[in-house]
């Protein structure tokens, strides 16, 4: 009778349950570049917690991000879906012809508006919709444009969406790690007493814009010779790194680090100005490296065997069917990406592709009316076409020319020899530029 009580229980322990099924949280800085990691070689920056979830990760440095602006980008995570797909194309809704003019949510006219894009992504089944049907408690925090959360599935949110009471892409969840993790803490508290396994979207504001670090850090990197407005985002970035570590000792504490997957990916770059407080050219909101690369990472202990892969070519849409795969869930067949898991699958893979819409969208339904540029990278090339109606078009009232660029001409890199972009190879290979064009346009051509 013992012997049966022994193999009942180790049968129990083996089979899929809830209980046993791995939690899952997903990291995503916001405005971060590439190379501002310790172990991306930055010789300022400090970044100790997420060294070591490097480290211990199956970690790729060649990822690619499908738009250089936050809220498309956080779109493809979210669903795994490119953008001319979800169709999220810029960050706000305007006028076209109107620079300055928004469609305020809190209008009538604005508020119809904006549920017209936020029922039109909530087609799509996202991560939060699936991992809830599949039993899994899910917590928003942080960053988050889509209107009410719990409508795209989440269990739990922090981003209350209400138009009235302020904030345009989290409002009160932009509070999270700035302030500390007290709703994480209690979602993990309600996981545990539920029995459940948990998602959780961690999007804090970090190391976005307001940079205002804690003044210890701010004065650690001032003395080290930095201009105030570079000393500050470097504050930011090792501010954001200590809030990491923060919830990595959170998950340790309470004992489910083990059966928990970790993915960190950053939803677009940042150059910092040295003379302002914003980011330079080339960077955030531009389809250059320093705009859409990013350090993917998936952490599974005992699951997954941590390496440092330098070569492979991912892509964001690979998270969502990465994730789904791995709890046992089906992967839509909407779902292009693969899983990041299959070493194999991914040496194979053609290209990366991605999509640059102006700032803001002039139209819900057309994909390319605030179009500027599709790009592509495809082994150590690099190639970008732009849209010559939208290409450096005037939003907010300041300009968004690309400077190395002002007349929207064709471009084309060799990245793996030159990652900052510096020599425009495209009149010199005009057979590549050729061969590469056929390429994109079989991923996605606007028709016009």
């Amino acid at each position: 009778m013992k012997s049966f009580h022994r193999l009942a229980l180790a049968f129990s322990l083996l089979s899929p349950s809830f209980a046993a099924s791995p939690n899952v949280v997903l990291i995503l800085s916001d405005d971060q570049s590439w190379t501002d990691y310790s172990f991306m070689g930055h010789e300022v920056i400090e970044t100790p917690s997420i060294d070591q979830l490097a480290a211990e990760s199956l970690t790729y440095t060649r990822g690619y991000v499908t738009s250089p602006l936050c809220r498309p980008s956080l779109a493809s995570i979210f669903s795994g879906l490119h953008t001319p797909v979800h169709g999220i194309t810029g960050n706000d809704l305007r006028k076209k012809g109107e620079s300055k003019k928004k469609w305020d949510r809190t209008e009538e006219e604005g508020a119809k508006k904006h549920e017209e894009i936020y029922a039109d992504f909530e087609k799509h089944d996202g991560l939060a919709r699936l991992l809830t049907k599949a039993g899994y408690l899910t917590l928003q925090t942080g960053k988050w444009w889509e209107g009410n959360p719990q409508r795209h599935g989440f269990t739990h949110a922090m981003t209350h969406a209400d138009p009235t009471r302020g904030g345009r892409h989290g409002d009160v969840g932009l509070k999270i790690s700035r302030t500390g993790i007290k709703p994480i803490q209690n979602f993990l508290d309600e996981a545990s007493k539920e029995k459940k396994p948990f998602f959780i979207w961690h999007a804090p504001f970090l190391p976005h814009t307001p940079h205002n670090p804690p003044k210890a850090l701010f004065e650690k990197y001032l003395a080290k010779g930095e201009s105030k407005f570079v000393a500050r985002y470097y504050a930011m970035v090792e501010w954001f790194d200590q809030t990491c570590g923060e919830l990595f000792q959170e998950l340790e504490k309470r004992g489910v680090a083990e059966n928990t997957i970790i993915i960190y990916v950053t939803d677009n770059g940042w150059i910092q100005s040295e003379d302002s407080g914003r980011y330079a050219p080339l960077s955030k909101q531009a389809p250059y490296e320093m705009g859409i690369r990013t350090p993917l990472m998936i952490k599974w202990p005992g699951k997954i065997a941590p390496k440092m892969d330098k070569e492979t070519l991912v892509s964001s849409i690979d998270i969502a069917p990465t994730i789904l795969k791995a709890v046992g869930v089906e992967v839509p067949a909407a779902m292009t990406g693969l899983d990041l898991r299959d070493t194999e699958a991914l040496k194979k893979r053609d290209a990366v592709f991605g999509f640059d819409g102006n700032h803001d969208m002039f139209d819900v339904n057309d994909r390319t009316a605030n179009m500027e540029s599709r790009y592509l990278v495809k082994g150590g090339w690099k190639l970008l076409l732009h849209d010559q109606e939208n290409y450096g078009l005037p939003y907010a009232g300041k300009s968004a020319a690309h400077p190395n660029n002002p007349e929207g001409k064709t471009e084309l890199y060799m990245v793996t020899g030159d990652p900052h972009e510096k020599r425009n190879l495209a009149e010199e290979n005009p057979e590549k530029v050729v061969e590469l064009t056929k390429v994109l346009n079989s991923w996605w051509a606007p028709k016009k």
